[in-house]
């Protein structure tokens, strides 16, 4: 008997198991590599974050359709379009803070060649947290 699950929901799945696989190797990743994986998750536009703020902004409208047709809540729709608004505004928000820092971070992930050698050390400096709501 064929497996009833639809694929797209197996899929779904297998993303989620592979976002906790990423968060482990991320956990134990040398510098260089957390680097690597931290500039490809963070992209705005072809990143994990950014893939992600197009699949919500997708799942918002269609779930406007179905609650324009009567399948669903138009609280459902308002909610959804609410989380993939937010979503967009942390990408670009985090866009927009890490700008002054891509140099820093392809540094780090691309070591200097004895073609190409570093300028200078990075200096350790103090992080800053800020929050937005």
């Amino acid at each position: 008997m064929p497996d009833p699950t639809p694929y797209a929901v197996t899929l779904a799945e297998d993303i989620a198991h592979g976002l906790d696989q990423l968060t482990e190797h991320l956990a134990q990743a040398p510098p260089r590599q957390a680097a690597k994986i931290l500039g490809r998750v963070l992209d705005a536009d072809e990143g994990v974050l950014g893939r992600m703020t197009r699949l919500m902004a997708a799942g918002s409208q269609i779930a406007q359709l179905r609650a324009q047709a009567g399948a669903l809540p138009p609280e459902v729709a308002l909610a959804l379009g609410r989380a993939a608004h937010e979503l967009n505004d942390i990408a670009l928000d985090l866009d927009l803070d890490l700008d002054e820092h891509v140099d820093d971070i392809h540094r780090l992930a691309n070591p200097p060649t004895a073609a190409h050698p570093a300028v200078a050390k990075p200096v350790a400096s103090d992080m800053v947290v800020r929050r937005h709501r």
